[in-house]
């Protein structure tokens, strides 16, 4: 009696078995199917993700008009090639920023007619440098509005802004919407205290050609705003805030805001850069101590150049490096 009972039992165990092994070869089954695809799909995903994430860096890089900083010897081998007279000299140039001037890296800056002003806003903006305080003192955002309807300064309806060569009454208005995104970036940034968060700020802003262009057209303005201040006391017989303006105005080219306007600052941008004195009302006008390194004037007195020359202690210094006066980097120490 007892051997039919454990027969019996054996029986029911092994069809429940075959039972139980075909559902779990199912689910098996199931399962490393499910991993299969999820495996697949967390492949196809991370490749999806490289290429979008290689995309935007190679799209950052092409927009951005300041570049992430580079070696600064390697970037003087590569592009000094050969052993001509003035590829040896600028090598040697570059050789003396690396190791007396402690000058390790750089960042190259877009080679247009707004390069030397991009170099400038871009280090105070990436420093962090807040408003000069002449700035402070008054709202920007009026000087268009007073030139215009209050120094009666009409021929500002011929002010060109750079590239797009636009002349009318509309000059006002596009004047005082290139203060109000100089004004609000510049405050916006100098606000921020977290280096790495500004510096993400600034790549932003740098790799935006319209608010860019904006900015150096405020900062024009600016120098012009100033120019027939200083002509205005020169004209009532009093001494200009600086020596500079008479220089600026002592040139045949730039003998009147008017002049200065039609001459240099609407072709800045388009087909020219600032030039020499220039600079020096820039310097003068952000309260910054502009240093230049002048790599074709290497063993020379004019290796480095300060703009202005004579400046306060409180001033925040930049620093440029150019191969030729017309484009510029900016040096890293």
């Amino acid at each position: 009696e007892v051997q039919p009972w454990t027969t019996t039992t054996k029986q029911s165990l092994c069809l429940m078995w075959q039972k139980v092994k075909v559902q779990l070869m199912l689910s098996m089954s199931f399962l490393v199917a499910i991993f299969w695809y999820c495996r697949r799909l967390y492949s196809f995903l991370a490749q999806l993700l490289k290429r979008w994430s290689n995309y935007l860096r190679r799209k950052l890089i092409r927009n951005l008009s300041v570049l992430p900083e580079v070696d600064l010897l390697g970037y003087s081998a590569r592009e000094w090639k050969g052993e001509t007279k003035q590829a040896k000299h600028m090598r040697e140039a570059y050789e003396e920023l690396f190791w007396s001037c402690h000058i390790k890296y750089l960042r190259q800056v877009r080679r247009d007619n707004y390069c030397v002003l991009r170099a400038v806003l871009f280090q105070i903006f990436s420093q962090g440098i807040p408003f000069p305080s002449w700035m402070k003192e008054r709202d920007i955002l009026k000087l268009p509005e007073k030139l215009l309807y209050s120094q009666g300064c009409n021929w500002i309806q011929q002010y060109s802004f750079g590239p797009e060569r636009y002349t009318g009454p509309n000059a006002f208005g596009k004047l005082r919407k290139c203060m109000e995104t100089l004004k609000t970036n510049w405050t916006e940034i100098s606000a921020t205290k977290d280096h790495e968060e500004r510096g993400n700020m600034c790549n932003t802003l740098f790799s935006d050609e319209t608010k860019e262009h904006k900015l150096y057209e405020a900062i024009k303005f600016i120098m012009l705003y100033e120019v027939v201040e200083a002509y205005e006391q020169i004209k009532n017989g009093e001494e200009p805030i600086h020596n500079l303006f008479s220089l600026l105005l002592a040139r045949d080219s730039s003998s009147d805001p008017l002049s200065f306007m039609m001459n240099h600052l609407n072709s800045v941008g388009d087909s020219i850069c600032l030039d020499q004195v220039e600079l020096f009302l820039l310097g003068y006008l952000l309260e910054v101590k502009i240093r230049v390194y002048r790599l074709h004037r290497f063993n020379t007195e004019e290796f480095q150049v300060n703009y202005p020359d004579e400046y306060r202690r409180e001033w925040n210094e930049i620093s440029l490096l150019t191969e030729d006066d017309r484009y510029y980097n900016i040096p890293l120490f």
